[in-house]
């Protein structure tokens, strides 16, 4: 079968571009002039380009063009755990403290001379044991107001609540409302389920109310995602009245809202959210790696009774429960005080991390928020952050673009940088790095 003419384009500029012929960095022509170059439609360019695109071998850049990608900086739909060994990881955050291992120790003491151990060998209710929700709930209550726990639902972690509304509550096809930036999680979802991520514009990882209405009224949206409080990548913090008038955008237009928690426990005064603004269509995903230990999945999921049951059943499906063993420490932790004590030094330690990274970086910009052991610098105008990657790489740094996170075809430059894991004694130098390099990119552009 004969290939379609922009399969049979793409072939050749790819092939031009895995053997070195086009080197990384290098500026394709526009698809006008692409076009007239090969006396093709300007449809048939614009279809070339995406192939390519699609094939992680160009990257479009808003306002500026379509460039070659450096091949040796992987493109994933989400970050993955693939630095080698000997690089410092700076692509996940993996908060820590010295004395969380005495923690787990109490912990398992605890669970040791506890009564009924056998239960936890045996299957666990799909949506978890009551009591351990009502505990949960009970503490969730302190920022959402008062939480029915037959409304949540233990899940094994954070990233299987988000993977259980993709499963239970959507389908494939449906046209989910994202920011243009966004939690590269939340894409696999999408990509493994076939949604549809529809990037609406905002300002600094708080999304328009105006642009999502507008984007509802020229295409059938199911759903909208938001991280309202401490936005993954960026650590912005929605105000209310962006929150009302989201949640009245998703009222006259039936979406869904999936609100993801995962870091909010760092924002001690964030408004309300939308879990307590419009109940009827939210649903609410948190968990407690960041809070308490990356290793222990357990996290909830909060809805409705009209998607209780969908939840329910992509439970079962997946993992039929979250481990009972899991779930019974975390929720000793929640009774005798340690998960809140554990927040507050996850936000101490955030904060100090935080300055020390303003220090590094001077007047570079930074977008954070004060309190997360993550951080985005933007690149100035003309700077390009696949060299970067590539250059701290062989400096055995291992950070992150902005590839994963955005949903727009346009990639911005910029670099996304989580330090909650490294040692707090060799952050300094390894931010001043990181910053060297940037500014040594930068030199000769304007931010």
């Amino acid at each position: 079968m004969t290939k379609a003419r922009y399969i049979r384009l793409a072939d050749v500029i790819g092939a031009s571009i895995q053997e070195g012929r086009l080197a990384p960095g290098t500026k394709l022509p526009t698809h006008r002039a692409f076009a007239e170059k090969f006396g093709i439609a300007l449809a048939t360019a614009t279809r070339t380009y995406r192939e390519l695109e699609r094939r992680g071998l160009v990257v479009g850049e808003a306002g500026r063009g379509t460039f070659v990608r450096d091949l040796g900086v992987p493109v994933t739909l989400g970050l993955r755990q693939s630095a080698p060994d000997g690089l410092v990881d700076l692509v996940f955050n993996m908060p820590g403290d010295a004395g969380d291992p005495d923690i787990l120790r109490a912990g398992l003491r605890r669970l040791a001379v506890a009564g009924d151990l056998e239960a936890m060998l045996r299957y666990q209710p799909h949506g978890g044991r009551r009591h351990e929700r009502k505990i949960i709930a009970t503490y969730l209550s302190q920022t959402h107001g008062v939480i029915d726990p037959e409304r949540l639902l233990v899940t094994s972690g954070g990233q299987h609540g988000l993977a259980m509304i993709g499963f239970g509550l959507l389908s494939r096809g449906d046209a989910v409302a994202v920011d243009e930036l966004t939690y590269p999680g939340f894409k696999s979802v999408a990509a493994l389920q076939g949604l549809d991520l529809v990037p609406v514009a905002g300002k600094r990882g708080v999304m328009r109310p105006d642009e999502l209405d507008q984007r509802c009224r020229t295409r059938k949206l199911r759903a909208v995602y938001l991280m309202p409080t401490v936005h993954n990548p960026l650590g912005a913090v929605m105000d209310e009245p962006t929150r009302r008038q989201l949640s009245d955008v998703a009222r006259r237009h039936d979406l869904m809202i999936i609100e993801d928690a995962a870091y909010a426990f760092l924002d001690r005064d964030a408004p309300p959210s939308f879990l307590t603004l419009a109940p009827e269509r939210t649903v609410h995903v948190g968990g407690f790696s960041k809070s308490l230990a990356t290793g222990l999945r357990l996290g909830y999921v909060i809805a409705s009774d009209r998607h209780r049951d969908g939840l329910i059943e992509a439970i079962r499906a997946t993992t039929w429960n979250a481990p009972a063993l899991i779930s019974s420490l975390v929720t000793g932790w929640i009774e005798d005080g340690t998960l809140g004590r554990s927040e507050a030094v996850r936000r101490r330690d955030g904060c100090e991390r935080q300055k020390m990274c303003r220090d590094a970086f001077g007047d570079l910009p930074i977008l954070s928020h004060p309190n997360a052991g993550f951080a985005w610098v933007p690149l100035a105008q003309g700077a390009r952050a696949a060299p970067i990657v590539t250059g701290l790489k062989q400096q055995g740094l291992s950070v992150s673009g902005a590839d994963s996170f955005a949903t727009t075809i346009a990639t911005p430059q910029a670099l996304r940088l989580a330090f909650g894991g490294v040692p707090k004694a060799e952050l300094g130098p390894i931010l001043s790095t990181v910053a060297d390099a940037i500014r040594a990119a930068s030199k000769g552009h304007a931010f």
